[in-house]
């Protein structure tokens, strides 16, 4: 019988997570390798060499990369141009004028440097109105201009192309990427209608520009990487994770490559969303803790929230993302006194130096030698035991660091860097539920990442959540969760129709025609037609609102209904309806091609409780319920059969990552293998 293995690979701030699965038994095998910055397909490469030598027999490797976003954070993208309208060249530099919150009181704050300085933009002669139609013809001449300028004086590297009304007629913006591939076939072109044809001219334009500034270093990852694959003796499907959930191949991710720069957290909301199925808990919050930030995402009736815009570096993207909350909260993190108190993040050790206790040159305490010092870590076994840490390290770090100016002793000053460390996390979790009128209590607490076990059972024990589950490999879950990814593409196109003063038809006819560009898309990337699947949605707003609802919808369109769903969901999220009209701003279509999901083993349930293993050793650690060291009950997670239920204080260590059970929570093993950590009451 012909085996069909599948490999996925995230890249997190520290590490590499690399998983293999047998999709004929579920069964499933897990590497970690160091994350490489300098050159990130060596990190990649070494995490799946230790999987396997020959990948002859893999059906699918999927990869969830931070390539872009790095370029974009580092500033480290291509060298870039902008053609424009002629008199609009400063569209991209004013943008909206808006201070990020952030910075909201600070009278000081300056934008940081533009990605496309000035004199890298161009505006030539054409105007297209706001319906479309031509009012003045393009000066194709000053195309060419306009890009030898670009390319010949500045020595860029990518051009966008962004007119205006572009997104009700691209012919301006297509015959100009026309002349600039024939004249410089080594220059890549972004245009703005073929990443996003939505309204707000400075949006579409930044994200046409991002898509120019990582696009270069992009194509030249994915096939450097493809390269190296095939000395490997891979011949199977190489797939992108997207920023909005699902894959893309890797030749539709070169031609969009602003898609998955978001897409390092997405592996983790496919695998929650598949989690939240299974258990039958349709209600989670995703609590992701890598050596770098949290990222939380709520998943409601099992299905995680999406935002059609997200922002990087305060630059707008046009693009479906998973609705996250991101804050610099890792396992890295680093913690230091300023003017006299206790900050920890957003600063990180990352991959390189790392931690004090990596002994790779670290010198600032980090959230792990904080986690170290409580004795929640064994130094010996970290990563199965390839990997030595230094426990004198970190404390001394801690001690002349923080405890020091603090007045405290090393395990006290590592407990207020947990402490710190937990509000900023009960921060994140609030933003996603309190503040959008959700009850913390009605979620489970979904926690993975390397760090996210030794942390999410207190979050969940300080905000009264109704249980903490920590699955199986939760420190490579996220890339876990990729193997279950569709092949997704998403099309919009602003519509602007007002409900009752419009024909709906032209709104039919707008989804007809973004389902068969959905089809082709989808075919050209291997997807039969018996296996696509096509989502419509609608955005929709009172007529002079800024900000719109989504609403799914189906092949009828009745004004009656969705003006009445609006108003049901509009009540729902503020409380209130109007009578004013109801406008189409966009229409939306999701071609999904449908893929096998992993298995999950369900143990059947025995007659009697399975007898708990022997813990594998006993050592202090501290616990917060009592606010002191106490004996902690140490697990091996592979020994606890299912069904399996104990009390804590315990530790159950899996090699790459360590679960933290206080004194007050008790765990169940359920039947498929997951941690179910729940509250007692008082400790013990």
């Amino acid at each position: 019988m012909s085996t069909d293995y599948r490999i996925a690979v995230d890249i997190g701030g520290t590490f590499v997570d690399a998983v293999e699965l047998d999709m004929a038994t579920g069964a499933f095998r897990f590497e970690k390798a160091p994350t490489t910055p300098a050159a990130p397909a060596e990190g990649v490469l070494d995490a799946v060499g230790r999987l396997r030598e020959s990948l002859s027999d893999v059906s699918m490797f999927i990869h969830g990369t931070t390539l872009g976003l790095n370029a974009v954070l580092e500033r480290r993208g291509a060298k870039t141009g902008i053609i424009t309208n002629d008199g609009f060249r400063d569209i991209f530099l004013v943008g909206r004028g808006n201070v990020p919150d952030a910075h909201m009181y600070d009278f000081q704050y300056q934008r940081p440097e533009s990605l496309v300085p000035r004199r890298r933009i161009a505006g030539v002669v054409g105007r297209l109105d706001y319906k479309g139609r031509e009012i003045t013809p393009l000066d194709e001449d000053g195309v060419r201009e306009a890009a030898r300028l670009l390319v010949q004086d500045h020595g860029v590297e990518a051009i966008a192309v962004a007119y205006l009304f572009s997104f009700r007629n691209p012919a301006h913006e297509q015959r100009s990427a026309e002349i600039i591939r024939a004249m410089y076939p080594q220059v890549k072109v972004s245009v703005s209608s073929d990443i996003t044809r939505e309204h707000r001219e400075y949006e579409r334009t930044s994200t046409t520009v991002l898509d120019a500034y990582i696009r270069p270093i992009f194509e030249r990852y994915i096939d450097e990487l493809r390269a190296a694959l095939s000395t490997r003796d891979f011949e199977g499907r190489f797939a992108i994770m997207r920023s909005g959930g699902g894959a893309m191949s890797a030749q539709a991710a070169k031609t969009s490559p602003t898609q998955t720069v978001l897409s390092g957290p997405a592996g983790g909301l496919v695998g929650g969303a598949l989690i939240a199925e299974i258990l039958e808990r349709p209600d989670l919050v995703t609590f992701d803790v890598g050596g770098t930030s949290l990222d939380v995402c709520l998943i409601e009736g099992a299905v995680p929230q999406i935002a059609h815009e997200a922002a990087l570096e305060n630059l707008p993207l046009l693009i479906p993302t998973y609705d996250i909350r991101t804050i610099g909260a890792g396992g890295g993190s680093i913690a230091a006194m300023e003017a006299g108190l206790l900050k920890v993040g957003p600063r990180s050790a990352s991959a390189v130096p790392g931690p004090i206790c990596y002994r790779r040159g670290g010198t600032e305490p980090t959230v792990t030698d904080a986690a170290l010092v409580l004795g929640y870590m064994d130094p010996e076994s970290f990563l199965g035991g390839r990997m030595t840490l230094d426990a004198d390290g970190a404390r001394e770090g801690i001690e002349a660091q923080i405890a020091g100016p603090l007045g405290l002793d090393a395990t006290q000053a590592a407990a207020r860097i947990y402490d710190v460390m937990v509000a900023k996390n009960i921060g994140a979790v609030r933003q996603l539920t309190v503040e959008r009128g959700r009850d913390p209590a009605d979620f489970s607490l979904l926690a993975f990442g390397g760090a996210g076990p030794l942390i999410a059972p207190l979050v969940a024990r300080e905000m009264g959540l109704a249980e903490c589950i920590v699955p199986l490999l939760p420190s490579g879950f996220s890339a876990w969760g990729m193997l279950g990814a569709d092949i997704v593409d998403d099309f919009a196109q602003t519509d602007l129709t007002v409900l009752g003063q419009g024909d709906l038809s032209t709104v039919a006819d707008k989804f007809a025609q973004m389902e068969a560009e959905a089809a082709a898309s989808l075919e050209a990337q291997g997807v039969g037609a018996g296996d696509a699947l096509m989502e419509r949605q609608l955005e929709l707003r009172y007529l002079g609102q800024e900000h719109a609802l989504t609403l799914t919808v189906g092949a009828t369109l009745d004004e009656a209904d969705l003006t009445a769903r609006f108003a049901d969901a509009h009540r729902a999220l503020y409380g209130h309806a109007m009578e004013s009209p109801v406008q189409v701003l966009t229409t939306r279509v999701r071609g999904i091609g449908r893929t096998r999901k992993p298995t999950m083993v369900k143990a059947d349930a025995p007659a009697t409780s399975p007898a708990m293993p022997a813990p594998t050793a006993t050592r202090p650690a501290y616990c917060f319920a009592r606010r002191e060291m106490v004996d902690f009950a140490v697990y091996a997670r592979d020994t606890l059969p299912a069904f399996a239920a104990f009390h804590g204080p315990a530790l159950v260590d899996e090699g790459t990552s360590v679960t933290v059970i206080h004194s007050d929570q008790a765990v169940e093993v359920n039947a498929y293998g997951h941690l179910v950590i729940t509250q007692e009451g008082d400790a013990a």
